[in-house]
């Protein structure tokens, strides 16, 4: 035992002075005030860039439920004197790509293209454009809102989309978190150009804005590039702040539908990115239910009595207490039990926490597969961005690797404590028996 800790130890630091050396993080800001974070790498002639706002569906009111979604979606769809088609044809032509990116507090736009110089060039003015000069030409609004109208009305239908959607009301009731990210199908039908527009220009702001850099080109070209993407930005908008989450009144909603097996949802607020118990419930999470095979969950449902093929836990960290989730699918007249035991297994792990060899696992599951989260520029990007938006340490990607190896059972076990109260979750079972 004591063996395999020295190993595990060596590979620890060896794991963490190579994503440190690999990945030197460059930090500084645009003269409109946008923050870039840039790590520069000539391994490929790539280059990935992002540029992300604080304008997720947390900016979203209830009566215009999807108009920040909608806002994302449309950047593409027409700009800077371009149609969508012609948008497409000019990345088409040299290779490149763009990628949305939105959930509850962020929205922006991800560029994939060749790093030189004829392709860079004209993929680059794409984005530009689309970040700084999207025109919500009308008779596309009206033509996404139907589609997006039409998506939501058949998802409606489905039970996992019926359960996520009921299950965010009960936990975050009248807080933008409550929203469902695509909207609601009356004030998507209310949402007028104008809507688009007065919301475009008081969240796509130069102070709101992240630029992510991976890639295939010097320090000196991303500063010029960061620039051309920003400048015509307006440098200040509207407020982004959350509203800090409240403590839901626990309950269940059972709901009757004619799939053959119940859905099952348990949600609690959860952790905000910035927590201090972020690496303790991490970790602690992977033992529960966020491991696959090797959790609690899956030996106790699944392994041991056969309620479920499947069962998962997970945190989803945002600004403020993003949903902490339990979810598992099971046959109707088992959904009952398969709830009882879960809110056991969850009861027993919060009271007293992880055993020593659970823990020794997890941390070499989770470090282990380290690499594999940095081992793509994209992957590089996707972290790039996170630490930028939530004003994170440059050396979080080290940081990381040392907080995971000294979380420890009891700090696992007071955590959950804090954070999870197992009788306050509320709880959706779609399918349920009637």
């Amino acid at each position: 035992m004591q063996i395999k800790r020295f190993i595990f130890i060596v590979l620890l630091s060896l794991y963490a002075q190579w994503a440190w050396a690999t990945l030197p993080i460059q930090y500084w800001q645009t003269a409109s005030g946008a923050r870039v974070y840039f790590v520069e790498n000539h391994d490929l002639p790539i280059l990935d860039i992002s540029v992300e706002f604080a304008a997720g569906s947390g900016m979203d009111s209830a009566n215009q439920s999807g108009r920040a979604s909608l806002v994302q979606h449309m950047l593409s769809l027409g700009a800077g004197g371009l149609t969508e088609d012609q948008i497409a044809t000019a990345l088409a032509d040299v290779g490149a790509q763009l990628k949305n990116h939105f959930d509850r507090d962020r929205a922006g736009i991800a560029l994939r293209t060749l790093s030189s110089e004829r392709e860079r060039k004209q993929a680059l003015d794409i984005l530009a454009r689309v970040i700084q000069h999207p025109e919500f030409p009308q008779e596309v609004v009206l033509r996404e809102k139907a589609r997006i109208i039409a998506s939501i009305k058949e998802s409606s239908t489905k039970p996992d989309y019926i359960g996520d959607r009921e299950l965010m009301k009960m936990l975050y009731g009248d807080h933008p978190y409550g929203f469902n990210e695509m909207g609601e199908i009356e004030p998507l039908n209310r949402l007028q150009r104008a809507d688009l527009l007065t919301f475009y220009r008081s969240y796509y702001v130069a102070k709101n804005a992240v630029i992510a850099i991976m890639g295939d080109i010097t320090r000196l070209e991303a500063a010029a590039l960061s620039e051309s993407l920003t400048g015509n930005l307006p440098a200040d908008g509207a407020k982004t702040g959350i509203a800090p989450v409240s403590i839901p009144a626990a309950g269940i909603k059972r709901i009757p539908h004619p799939a053959t097996q119940s859905h099952i949802q348990l949600a609690y607020p959860g952790l905000r990115r910035s927590d201090p118990d972020y690496f303790p419930l991490l970790v602690g999470n992977h033992i529960l239910g966020g491991g696959g095979f090797v959790s609690r969950l899956m030996e106790e449902i699944r392994q041991k009595r056969g309620l479920a093929y499947s069962v998962y836990s997970f945190f989803s960290p945002y600004q403020e207490q993003g949903p902490f989730q339990i979810g598992l699918q099971t046959k109707k007249e088992q959904s009952e039990e398969a709830l009882a035991l879960t809110h056991k297994v969850l009861k027993d792990f919060v009271a007293q926490g992880p055993t020593e060899d659970e823990l020794t696992a997890a941390k070499q599951n989770i470090i282990g597969g380290f690499p594999l989260r940095i081992d793509s520029n994209s992957k590089i990007l996707g972290f790039l961005s996170v630490i930028g938006f939530y004003r994170l340490p440059l050396t979080y990607l080290t940081d990381y690797l040392e907080a995971v190896e000294a979380v420890t059972t009891e700090q696992i076990r007071q955590a959950f404590q804090r954070r999870i109260q197992p009788d306050g979750m509320v709880t959706v079972i779609v399918g349920a028996i009637e």
